[in-house]
Protein backbone atom coordinates (compact mmCIF):
# COMPACT_ATOMS: atom_id res chain seq x y z
CA UNK A 1 0.00 0.00 0.00
CA UNK A 2 2.83 2.36 0.90
CA UNK A 3 4.56 1.61 -2.41
CA UNK A 4 1.35 2.32 -4.34
CA UNK A 5 0.86 5.64 -2.57
CA UNK A 6 4.47 6.60 -3.27
CA UNK A 7 4.05 5.91 -6.98
CA UNK A 8 0.80 7.93 -7.07
CA UNK A 9 2.29 10.94 -5.30
CA UNK A 10 5.31 10.91 -7.58
CA UNK A 11 3.05 10.79 -10.67
CA UNK A 12 1.01 13.75 -9.43
CA UNK A 13 4.17 15.72 -8.66
CA UNK A 14 5.54 15.07 -12.16
CA UNK A 15 2.20 16.01 -13.78
CA UNK A 16 2.02 19.30 -11.88
CA UNK A 17 5.63 20.05 -12.80
CA UNK A 18 4.90 19.39 -16.49
CA UNK A 19 1.78 21.57 -16.33
CA UNK A 20 3.77 24.38 -14.71
CA UNK A 21 6.47 24.19 -17.39
CA UNK A 22 3.89 24.23 -20.21
CA UNK A 23 1.97 27.13 -18.64
CA UNK A 24 5.22 29.07 -18.33
CA UNK A 25 6.82 28.32 -21.70
CA UNK A 26 3.82 27.51 -23.93
CA UNK A 27 0.69 29.07 -22.34
CA UNK A 28 -1.11 29.11 -25.70
CA UNK A 29 -1.30 25.32 -25.52
CA UNK A 30 -3.63 25.62 -22.55
CA UNK A 31 -5.90 28.46 -23.67
CA UNK A 32 -9.39 27.34 -24.52
CA UNK A 33 -8.91 23.95 -22.81
CA UNK A 34 -10.10 22.57 -19.50
CA UNK A 35 -7.75 20.24 -17.65
CA UNK A 36 -9.04 17.93 -14.93
CA UNK A 37 -12.08 20.18 -14.47
CA UNK A 38 -9.93 23.24 -13.67
CA UNK A 39 -10.69 26.69 -15.18
CA UNK A 40 -8.96 27.80 -18.37
CA UNK A 41 -5.37 28.87 -17.78
CA UNK A 42 -3.59 31.97 -18.95
CA UNK A 43 -0.15 33.34 -18.20
CA UNK A 44 0.56 36.65 -16.51
CA UNK A 45 4.25 37.50 -16.23
CA UNK A 46 5.05 33.81 -16.71
CA UNK A 47 2.81 32.62 -13.86
CA UNK A 48 -0.28 30.50 -14.53
CA UNK A 49 -3.52 32.17 -13.40
CA UNK A 50 -7.12 30.95 -13.63
CA UNK A 51 -9.41 33.09 -15.77
CA UNK A 52 -13.18 33.41 -16.08
CA UNK A 53 -15.61 35.29 -18.33
CA UNK A 54 -18.30 35.37 -15.67
CA UNK A 55 -17.83 39.12 -15.19
CA UNK A 56 -17.55 39.94 -18.89
CA UNK A 57 -20.19 42.07 -20.60
CA UNK A 58 -18.88 41.31 -24.07
CA UNK A 59 -22.15 39.67 -25.14
CA UNK A 60 -24.20 42.68 -24.03
CA UNK A 61 -21.89 45.06 -25.88
CA UNK A 62 -21.90 42.81 -28.95
CA UNK A 63 -25.69 42.71 -28.95
CA UNK A 64 -26.26 46.44 -28.42
CA UNK A 65 -23.39 48.13 -30.26
CA UNK A 66 -24.56 47.58 -33.88
CA UNK A 67 -27.67 49.69 -33.21
CA UNK A 68 -25.75 52.69 -31.78
CA UNK A 69 -24.91 55.17 -34.53
CA UNK A 70 -22.82 58.28 -34.89
CA UNK A 71 -24.62 61.48 -35.87
CA UNK A 72 -23.07 64.41 -37.70
CA UNK A 73 -25.27 67.52 -37.64
CA UNK A 74 -24.29 70.39 -39.93
CA UNK A 75 -25.51 73.92 -39.34
CA UNK A 76 -25.05 76.45 -42.12
CA UNK A 77 -24.31 79.89 -40.72
CA UNK A 78 -25.82 82.99 -42.30
CA UNK A 79 -23.42 84.89 -44.50
CA UNK A 80 -22.98 88.59 -43.76
CA UNK A 81 -24.69 90.52 -46.60
CA UNK A 82 -21.89 93.12 -46.55
CA UNK A 83 -19.04 90.62 -46.79
CA UNK A 84 -18.50 91.46 -50.46
CA UNK A 85 -18.42 95.23 -49.88
CA UNK A 86 -14.87 96.63 -50.33
CA UNK A 87 -15.39 99.12 -47.49
CA UNK A 88 -16.54 96.29 -45.20
CA UNK A 89 -13.42 94.32 -46.12
CA UNK A 90 -11.25 97.39 -45.51
CA UNK A 91 -12.49 97.84 -41.96
CA UNK A 92 -13.13 94.20 -40.96
CA UNK A 93 -10.82 92.28 -43.26
CA UNK A 94 -11.54 89.58 -45.80
CA UNK A 95 -13.73 87.04 -44.06
CA UNK A 96 -14.48 84.92 -47.10
CA UNK A 97 -12.17 82.20 -45.78
CA UNK A 98 -14.18 81.74 -42.59
CA UNK A 99 -16.16 78.49 -42.51
CA UNK A 100 -19.89 78.88 -43.03
CA UNK A 101 -20.77 75.43 -41.75
CA UNK A 102 -20.66 74.29 -38.14
CA UNK A 103 -20.46 70.58 -37.49
CA UNK A 104 -21.66 68.88 -34.32
CA UNK A 105 -21.16 65.27 -33.30
CA UNK A 106 -23.47 63.07 -31.30
CA UNK A 107 -24.91 59.58 -31.09
CA UNK A 108 -28.22 57.86 -31.68
CA UNK A 109 -29.98 54.52 -31.19
CA UNK A 110 -31.88 52.58 -33.87
CA UNK A 111 -35.06 51.23 -32.27
CA UNK A 112 -37.13 50.16 -35.26
CA UNK A 113 -36.58 48.07 -38.42
CA UNK A 114 -38.34 50.88 -40.31
CA UNK A 115 -35.37 53.14 -39.58
CA UNK A 116 -36.62 55.20 -36.62
CA UNK A 117 -33.90 56.20 -34.17
CA UNK A 118 -33.75 58.13 -30.93
CA UNK A 119 -31.30 60.88 -30.04
CA UNK A 120 -31.23 64.15 -28.09
CA UNK A 121 -32.91 67.28 -29.37
CA UNK A 122 -29.81 69.32 -28.56
CA UNK A 123 -27.73 67.08 -30.87
CA UNK A 124 -29.68 68.01 -34.00
CA UNK A 125 -31.32 71.31 -33.01
CA UNK A 126 -31.01 73.86 -35.81
CA UNK A 127 -29.22 71.43 -38.12
CA UNK A 128 -29.66 71.83 -41.88
CA UNK A 129 -28.13 68.44 -42.71
CA UNK A 130 -27.97 65.31 -40.58
CA UNK A 131 -25.85 62.31 -41.50
CA UNK A 132 -25.97 58.96 -39.69
CA UNK A 133 -23.03 56.53 -39.71
CA UNK A 134 -23.58 52.90 -38.71
CA UNK A 135 -20.85 50.76 -37.11
CA UNK A 136 -20.96 48.45 -40.16
CA UNK A 137 -19.65 51.28 -42.33
CA UNK A 138 -22.91 52.34 -43.96
CA UNK A 139 -24.16 55.92 -43.80
CA UNK A 140 -27.36 57.70 -44.77
CA UNK A 141 -28.95 61.14 -44.50
CA UNK A 142 -31.57 61.40 -41.77
CA UNK A 143 -34.88 63.22 -41.74
CA UNK A 144 -36.34 64.71 -38.57
CA UNK A 145 -39.62 63.01 -37.65
CA UNK A 146 -40.16 65.26 -34.65
CA UNK A 147 -38.53 66.88 -31.65
CA UNK A 148 -39.56 67.48 -28.06
CA UNK A 149 -37.35 70.14 -26.44
CA UNK A 150 -39.15 69.73 -23.11
CA UNK A 151 -37.71 66.22 -22.70
CA UNK A 152 -34.69 66.76 -25.01
CA UNK A 153 -35.76 63.84 -27.22
CA UNK A 154 -35.65 63.82 -31.01
CA UNK A 155 -36.77 61.13 -33.46
CA UNK A 156 -34.96 60.67 -36.77
CA UNK A 157 -35.50 58.28 -39.67
CA UNK A 158 -33.07 56.75 -42.13
CA UNK A 159 -33.80 54.74 -45.29
CA UNK A 160 -31.61 51.64 -45.11
CA UNK A 161 -32.46 47.94 -45.13
CA UNK A 162 -31.34 45.19 -42.75
CA UNK A 163 -30.98 47.61 -39.88
CA UNK A 164 -29.80 46.41 -36.46
CA UNK A 165 -32.37 47.23 -33.79
CA UNK A 166 -31.95 47.64 -30.04
CA UNK A 167 -34.62 46.12 -27.81
CA UNK A 168 -36.24 48.28 -25.13
CA UNK A 169 -35.49 47.13 -21.59
CA UNK A 170 -37.70 47.24 -18.51
CA UNK A 171 -36.92 50.45 -16.65
CA UNK A 172 -39.64 49.83 -14.06
CA UNK A 173 -37.50 47.16 -12.41
CA UNK A 174 -34.29 49.20 -12.54
CA UNK A 175 -32.52 49.53 -9.19
CA UNK A 176 -29.60 51.48 -7.80
CA UNK A 177 -26.53 49.29 -8.13
CA UNK A 178 -27.56 47.57 -11.37
CA UNK A 179 -24.74 47.26 -13.91
CA UNK A 180 -25.10 49.42 -17.03
CA UNK A 181 -23.07 50.13 -20.16
CA UNK A 182 -22.87 53.48 -21.95
CA UNK A 183 -22.34 53.24 -25.71
CA UNK A 184 -21.68 56.21 -27.96
CA UNK A 185 -19.19 58.22 -29.98
CA UNK A 186 -17.27 60.41 -27.49
CA UNK A 187 -15.14 63.19 -28.97
CA UNK A 188 -15.63 61.66 -32.42
CA UNK A 189 -13.01 58.96 -31.77
CA UNK A 190 -15.37 56.13 -32.72
CA UNK A 191 -17.81 53.89 -30.95
CA UNK A 192 -16.87 53.36 -27.32
CA UNK A 193 -18.34 51.20 -24.56
CA UNK A 194 -17.95 52.12 -20.88
CA UNK A 195 -19.35 50.39 -17.82
CA UNK A 196 -20.69 51.45 -14.45
CA UNK A 197 -23.72 51.13 -12.23
CA UNK A 198 -26.99 52.96 -11.69
CA UNK A 199 -26.04 55.60 -9.12
CA UNK A 200 -29.51 57.08 -8.56
CA UNK A 201 -33.01 57.15 -10.03
CA UNK A 202 -35.53 59.93 -10.52
CA UNK A 203 -33.01 62.77 -10.59
CA UNK A 204 -34.64 66.16 -11.17
CA UNK A 205 -34.07 69.83 -10.27
CA UNK A 206 -31.04 69.80 -12.56
CA UNK A 207 -32.26 72.61 -14.80
CA UNK A 208 -31.50 70.60 -17.95
CA UNK A 209 -35.01 69.90 -19.25
CA UNK A 210 -38.52 70.94 -18.40
CA UNK A 211 -39.37 67.30 -17.68
CA UNK A 212 -36.67 65.64 -15.64
CA UNK A 213 -36.65 62.09 -14.34
CA UNK A 214 -33.08 61.04 -15.06
CA UNK A 215 -31.17 57.84 -14.46
CA UNK A 216 -27.83 58.78 -12.91
CA UNK A 217 -24.82 56.61 -13.66
CA UNK A 218 -21.07 56.59 -13.13
CA UNK A 219 -20.44 54.94 -16.51
CA UNK A 220 -18.17 57.33 -18.40
CA UNK A 221 -20.21 59.71 -20.59
CA UNK A 222 -18.33 62.38 -22.52
CA UNK A 223 -19.11 64.99 -25.20
CA UNK A 224 -20.31 63.09 -28.27
CA UNK A 225 -22.07 60.45 -26.16
CA UNK A 226 -25.24 62.55 -26.16
CA UNK A 227 -28.06 60.58 -27.76
CA UNK A 228 -26.26 57.27 -27.24
CA UNK A 229 -27.49 54.22 -25.38
CA UNK A 230 -27.46 53.25 -21.73
CA UNK A 231 -28.01 49.48 -21.72
CA UNK A 232 -28.36 46.73 -19.16
CA UNK A 233 -26.16 43.65 -18.76
CA UNK A 234 -28.22 41.90 -21.44
CA UNK A 235 -27.80 44.67 -24.01
CA UNK A 236 -31.34 46.07 -23.71
CA UNK A 237 -31.99 49.81 -23.91
CA UNK A 238 -32.50 51.48 -20.53
CA UNK A 239 -31.97 55.14 -21.43
CA UNK A 240 -30.73 57.82 -23.80
CA UNK A 241 -27.53 59.42 -22.53
CA UNK A 242 -28.12 63.14 -22.27
CA UNK A 243 -25.83 65.12 -19.99
CA UNK A 244 -22.93 65.05 -17.56
CA UNK A 245 -22.04 67.01 -14.46
CA UNK A 246 -18.58 68.39 -15.08
CA UNK A 247 -16.38 71.32 -14.12
CA UNK A 248 -13.86 70.62 -16.87
CA UNK A 249 -16.03 69.41 -19.75
CA UNK A 250 -14.91 65.82 -19.26
CA UNK A 251 -16.35 62.87 -17.38
CA UNK A 252 -16.43 63.11 -13.56
CA UNK A 253 -18.49 59.99 -12.92
CA UNK A 254 -21.87 61.75 -12.88
CA UNK A 255 -23.89 61.22 -16.02
CA UNK A 256 -27.61 61.39 -16.74
CA UNK A 257 -29.84 59.44 -19.11
CA UNK A 258 -33.49 59.81 -20.10
CA UNK A 259 -35.31 56.59 -19.11
CA UNK A 260 -36.18 54.45 -22.12
CA UNK A 261 -39.88 54.27 -21.23
CA UNK A 262 -40.14 58.08 -21.33
CA UNK A 263 -38.19 58.28 -24.60
CA UNK A 264 -40.45 55.62 -26.08
CA UNK A 265 -43.63 57.48 -25.12
CA UNK A 266 -42.27 60.66 -26.66
CA UNK A 267 -41.26 58.80 -29.83
CA UNK A 268 -44.67 57.19 -30.25
CA UNK A 269 -46.39 60.56 -29.82
CA UNK A 270 -44.14 62.25 -32.38
CA UNK A 271 -44.59 59.44 -34.92
CA UNK A 272 -48.35 59.06 -34.53
CA UNK A 273 -49.50 62.61 -33.79
CA UNK A 274 -46.55 64.82 -34.70
CA UNK A 275 -46.46 66.07 -31.11
CA UNK A 276 -46.29 64.85 -27.54
CA UNK A 277 -49.64 64.92 -25.76
CA UNK A 278 -49.27 66.38 -22.28
CA UNK A 279 -51.69 67.88 -19.82
CA UNK A 280 -51.48 71.50 -18.63
CA UNK A 281 -53.42 73.59 -16.09
CA UNK A 282 -51.73 76.99 -16.31
CA UNK A 283 -50.17 77.69 -12.93
CA UNK A 284 -46.84 78.96 -11.62
CA UNK A 285 -45.68 76.68 -8.79
CA UNK A 286 -42.91 76.81 -6.24
CA UNK A 287 -41.51 74.21 -3.88
CA UNK A 288 -42.92 74.63 -0.39
CA UNK A 289 -40.03 74.88 2.05
CA UNK A 290 -40.39 74.94 5.85
CA UNK A 291 -39.23 78.58 5.81
CA UNK A 292 -41.93 79.61 3.32
CA UNK A 293 -44.59 77.67 5.23
CA UNK A 294 -43.60 79.41 8.46
CA UNK A 295 -43.41 82.85 6.86
CA UNK A 296 -46.86 82.50 5.29
CA UNK A 297 -48.24 80.82 8.40
CA UNK A 298 -49.44 77.82 6.37
CA UNK A 299 -51.11 74.89 8.06
CA UNK A 300 -49.37 72.34 5.77
CA UNK A 301 -45.67 71.63 5.58
CA UNK A 302 -45.59 69.55 2.38
CA UNK A 303 -47.00 70.36 -1.02
CA UNK A 304 -46.52 72.80 -3.90
CA UNK A 305 -47.22 76.49 -3.39
CA UNK A 306 -49.09 78.16 -6.27
CA UNK A 307 -47.65 81.64 -6.75
CA UNK A 308 -49.53 82.48 -9.95
CA UNK A 309 -52.63 81.33 -11.84
CA UNK A 310 -53.20 82.06 -15.53
CA UNK A 311 -56.29 84.16 -16.05
CA UNK A 312 -58.98 82.18 -17.89
CA UNK A 313 -56.72 79.13 -17.75
CA UNK A 314 -57.80 75.64 -16.67
CA UNK A 315 -56.75 76.07 -13.03
CA UNK A 316 -58.25 79.55 -12.81
CA UNK A 317 -61.54 78.34 -14.27
CA UNK A 318 -61.51 75.50 -11.76
CA UNK A 319 -61.24 77.87 -8.80
CA UNK A 320 -57.54 77.70 -7.96
CA UNK A 321 -56.03 80.86 -6.48
CA UNK A 322 -52.50 82.15 -5.81
CA UNK A 323 -51.48 81.06 -2.31
CA UNK A 324 -53.14 77.66 -2.60
CA UNK A 325 -50.96 74.67 -1.75
CA UNK A 326 -51.48 71.65 -4.00
CA UNK A 327 -51.11 68.43 -2.04
CA UNK A 328 -52.68 65.88 -4.37
CA UNK A 329 -53.38 65.40 -8.09
CA UNK A 330 -55.86 62.60 -8.63
CA UNK A 331 -54.59 59.78 -6.46
CA UNK A 332 -50.98 60.99 -6.45
CA UNK A 333 -49.52 63.09 -3.64
CA UNK A 334 -47.17 65.87 -4.76
CA UNK A 335 -44.47 67.50 -2.67
CA UNK A 336 -42.37 69.15 -5.38
CA UNK A 337 -42.86 71.17 -8.55
CA UNK A 338 -41.34 68.33 -10.58
CA UNK A 339 -43.92 65.89 -9.21
CA UNK A 340 -46.74 68.33 -9.94
CA UNK A 341 -45.47 68.89 -13.48
CA UNK A 342 -45.15 65.17 -14.22
CA UNK A 343 -48.51 64.32 -12.64
CA UNK A 344 -50.33 66.94 -14.71
CA UNK A 345 -48.40 66.15 -17.90
CA UNK A 346 -49.41 62.49 -17.64
CA UNK A 347 -53.11 63.44 -17.86
CA UNK A 348 -54.94 63.41 -21.17
CA UNK A 349 -56.19 66.78 -22.40
CA UNK A 350 -59.91 67.50 -22.03
CA UNK A 351 -60.23 65.23 -19.03
CA UNK A 352 -61.32 66.40 -15.57
CA UNK A 353 -59.02 65.77 -12.62
CA UNK A 354 -59.55 66.14 -8.90
CA UNK A 355 -56.89 68.32 -7.25
CA UNK A 356 -56.69 68.73 -3.48
CA UNK A 357 -55.46 72.10 -2.23
CA UNK A 358 -54.96 73.67 1.16
CA UNK A 359 -56.25 77.25 1.35
CA UNK A 360 -55.57 78.68 4.79
CA UNK A 361 -57.36 76.39 7.20
CA UNK A 362 -59.59 74.96 4.47
CA UNK A 363 -58.98 71.72 2.56
CA UNK A 364 -60.62 72.02 -0.86
CA UNK A 365 -61.18 69.56 -3.67
CA UNK A 366 -61.12 71.30 -7.06
CA UNK A 367 -62.32 69.82 -10.36
CA UNK A 368 -60.09 71.08 -13.16
CA UNK A 369 -60.31 70.22 -16.85
CA UNK A 370 -56.83 69.66 -18.24
CA UNK A 371 -55.90 71.03 -21.68
CA UNK A 372 -53.08 70.30 -24.12
CA UNK A 373 -49.79 71.79 -23.03
CA UNK A 374 -48.92 74.76 -25.30
CA UNK A 375 -45.75 74.54 -27.36
CA UNK A 376 -42.65 76.59 -26.66
CA UNK A 377 -43.54 77.81 -23.20
CA UNK A 378 -41.10 80.50 -22.08
CA UNK A 379 -40.19 78.71 -18.84
CA UNK A 380 -40.71 75.45 -17.06
CA UNK A 381 -42.44 77.18 -14.14
CA UNK A 382 -45.22 78.47 -16.35
CA UNK A 383 -45.70 75.07 -17.91
CA UNK A 384 -47.50 73.24 -15.11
Amino acid sequence: MRKTWLIFSQAVTVAIAVLFVIATLKPEWLRGHTIWGLPDMISINGAPVASSRANSYAEAAKRASPAVVSITASKTSTRNPHSGDPWFQFFFGDRESQPETQVGLGSGVIVSPEGFLLTNNHVIEGASDIDVQLPDGRSAPATVVGTDPDSDVAVLKIALDRLPVMVFGNTDGLQVGDVVLAIGNPFGVGQTVTSGIVSALGRDHLGINTFENFIQTDAAINPGNSGGALVDANGNLLGINTAIYSRSGGNMGIGFAIPANIARQVMEGLIQDGQVTRGWIGVEPRNLTPEIAETLNLSVKQGVLITGVLQNGPAGDGGMLPGDVVVKVGDSRVISTAQLLNAVAALKPQTAVSIDVQRGEQTLNLKITVVQRPKNLASAARGR
